[in-house]
């Protein structure tokens, strides 16, 4: 998955879970910059992190990075 793609759907799923960007960061021990360039796909995202972000949002990881 081309990481746009990727980002928006983090976007979308933060959003659906009611997190702002300060608050998913705060959740996930990163920068607020860190999320914002992750949504906008110019970040890369480790998987483990990938992995904490679900948790977080309280869903599978697939349904994040699924096309």
């Amino acid at each position: 998955m081309d990481a746009k793609r990727l980002g928006r759907r983090i976007k979308a799923f933060r959003k659906l879970k009611g997190y702002t960007q300060i608050d998913f960061a705060k959740e996930l021990d990163v920068s607020i910059s860190y999320i914002g360039n992750v949504e906008r796909g110019t970040r890369a995202v480790t998987d483990e992190l990938l992995d904490q972000m679900a948790e977080v949002l309280d869903i599978a990881k697939e349904e994040i990075t699924m096309e």
